[in-house]
């Protein structure tokens, strides 16, 4: 969270209107980027927002900030479904039969899970225990339109103690240096998020149509080098153009006016999940 740039006045105002109608007491509202948590038993009301008398759900409560699901697959399926608009337009609307009520809903999707249900499909030292149709039968909880709309996959390896105790100690000797580290990286994002609304007037993660045409623009050698890619990745449109946007912000981070071939082959390595 400490990456995240400051909040605007607007943004602010956004953040306390939502957290007014969740919270009776307005000692609780949320003036900073929220963070929210859900269990993975939390309902689809609870995610999506509704109830008798209408109120916002996680999703709304984690507007100009982050939601973190853990445990992604152990979500119900319908909750992970009920993601997939608000992912796309930043609002939700629940319908009653007497009213329709519309909340924002823009937030950063950030999820975990495990390979598997033992968690060791892949682990170089530990054998996995599941057989194959339990391994696929886990990973399909998750569904290929959902997963289009998640902009980066990562695979985080296991560490050992021995690995952690020692980042542990690290970051206990030089613990000044990993503010600096925070505060100069937050520094960098205010700087790429400037740069970006001076371009195109809006964040390279909100280019839809022909704007992505035009700020992810390709230069020949690259088109095809995409074009092929995409090809043998089988990408849907949607993941081609989360790769060109992913694409367009490595090369911001790198004052690279142009996309180049390693900017679109960096940002096809974060597609590597597919189910």
């Amino acid at each position: 969270m400490t990456l995240l740039p400051e909040l605007t006045n607007q943004e602010k105002i956004e953040i306390a209107s939502i957290y007014s109608i969740y919270r009776d007491s307005t000692e609780e509202l949320c003036l900073q980027r929220p963070f929210r948590d859900p269990h993975h038993n939390a309902s689809a009301p609870a995610i999506v927002g509704g109830g008798s008398s209408p109120k916002p759900g996680e999703i709304s409560l984690a507007h100009q900030g982050v939601l973190f699901m853990d445990e992604l697959p152990e979500f119900q399926r319908s909750v992970l479904e009920s993601l997939r608009e608000p992912l796309e337009s930043g609002k939700v609307t629940i319908s009653r039969t007497k009213q329709q009520l519309t909340f924002p809903a823009k937030f950063q999707l950030v999820t975990a899970m495990n390979p598997c249900p033992c968690g060791y499909f892949g682990d170089l030292e530990l054998d996995c225990r599941c057989t194959q149709a339990q391994i696929e039968r886990y990973q399909r909880k998750l569904s290929g339109p959902l997963l289009d709309r998640i902009d980066l996959h990562v695979t985080v390896p296991r560490i050992s103690y021995a690995e952690l105790k020692t980042t542990t100690a690290l970051e206990k000797n030089q613990n000044q240096t990993a503010i600096l580290t925070s505060t100069i990286l937050r520094e960098k994002v205010t700087e790429l998020r400037k740069l970006q609304y001076q371009r195109q007037h809006k964040l390279n993660a909100n280019l839809s149509g022909k704007t992505i045409e035009t700020v992810c623009a390709l230069e020949p050698e690259e088109q095809n080098f995409f074009i092929h890619a995409c090809e043998k990745l089988h990408l849907s449109m949607r993941a081609a153009q989360k790769v060109l946007k992913v694409a367009r912000t490595i090369a911001d981070i790198e004052s690279s006016e142009m996309i180049k071939t390693k900017h679109l082959g960096e940002a096809m390595s974060y597609r590597a999940l597919t189910i």
